[in-house]
């Protein structure tokens, strides 16, 4: 990549940035954002969900969605349902997240290399116990910082590449403290190519962000894998999702 580019691309982050912390503050409190998700509830197995029946019950404003994974025992298919309160009790207390500075040092050049489509990487998730799931790693994403070389796989999120990181900010004490679990951050390509072509990636944690675990217990997040651990704090992106005092997500 030309300095040239990488050099419009801060710009762009820069010139963006409030936009985007206004963005994001929008999205966590819309009727199905990630403040809103008040229940997660999973079937047993060949039980299926009827949305349709459970939204026409719901009262206003509950939105009603239904969602599946694989059983780690059994690797067979398990349903469930969300319920989405647009008043839940975190959206009223909710105070905003907290953020760093815009930091250029913080925007960087990296390679995506792809990797045949059948490989997978394994992801402990905050509530499997220690347990993993294999998720589809589209290729690996190489750069060099300080002097480090680092290779961090990127999992498909719906089309998209989604990067599960940790760095030493995660659960710190004091101002720099970041969300304990790690944070996560969209890859984005500014050459246009798809997933399955090598070539430049922009890496930019001024737009890392608080998991959807930070924001209600109902989610069931990845955590990062060892390699794609900092060693050093990342001082970019966000930090923590700010509550009324008393609050408590875990009682909500």
């Amino acid at each position: 990549m030309s300095d040239s580019v990488l050099t419009t691309a801060i710009e762009q982050s820069r010139e963006g940035h409030d936009t985007w912390r206004s963005e994001r503050a929008a999205a966590v409190t819309g009727p199905t954002g990630n403040l809103a998700l008040v229940e997660t509830r999973w079937f047993g197995a060949g039980e299926t969900v009827d949305v349709e029946a459970e939204q026409a019950s719901a009262p206003e404003g509950v939105t009603v969605t239904s969602l599946a994974r694989r059983s780690l025992s059994t690797g067979e298919a398990e349903y469930g349902l969300r319920r989405w309160d647009a008043n839940s009790a975190a959206i009223r207390a909710f105070n905003g997240i907290s953020a760093f500075a815009f930091n250029p040092g913080w925007v960087i050049a990296a390679s995506f290399t792809p990797v045949s489509a059948d490989r997978t990487v394994p992801f402990e998730h905050i509530r499997d116990n220690g347990g993993t799931r294999e998720l589809v790693v589209p290729g690996d994403i190489t750069f060099t910082l300080n002097d480090v070389d680092y290779r961090f796989a990127a999992f498909d999120d719906g089309g998209v590449l989604l990067l599960v990181f940790g760095d030493a900010t995660n659960g710190a004490e004091g101002a720099d403290a970041t969300y304990g679990a790690g944070r996560f951050l969209f890859v984005e390509r500014p050459d246009g190519g798809s997933d399955a072509e090598a070539g430049t990636v922009i890496l930019d944690f001024n737009r890392a962000f608080v998991p959807p675990c930070g924001f209600s217990a109902q989610y069931n997040c990845p955590m990062p894998p060892a390699q794609n651990r900092f060693a050093l704090p990342v001082h970019a992106g966000e930090k923590q999702v700010l509550f009324a005092e008393g609050f408590d997500l875990y009682a909500a």
